[in-house]
């Protein structure tokens, strides 16, 4: 065998290596992407929730306000104990 056809027998079986390492960083990534799609759609069900949550204390602290009774303010009230 030449030198020349030698050389292109490694070129080929460098490029195929080539080939089956980007296939494999492709996978990966596809799995990585996967999961962090799901990572994405459990934390936006979570900040629905929360804003659920909050528009609900929201309200209950707008019913409180109308029901003439004092706001709490921990930084003014003394415990008991003093």
């Amino acid at each position: 065998m030449s030198n020349l056809a030698q050389n292109r027998g490694d070129n080929f079986d460098h490029l195929k290596q080539q080939i089956a390492d980007l296939q494999s960083n492709v996978a990966y990534l596809e799995l990585t992407v996967d999961s962090l799609d799901q990572v994405i759609a459990k934390q936006d069900k979570q900040i629905q929730d929360m804003q659920r949550q909050l528009q609900l204390l929201y309200v209950q602290l707008n019913r409180v306000s109308d029901s003439g009774i004092a706001p709490f303010d921990a930084a003014s009230e003394v415990p008991p104990h003093y």
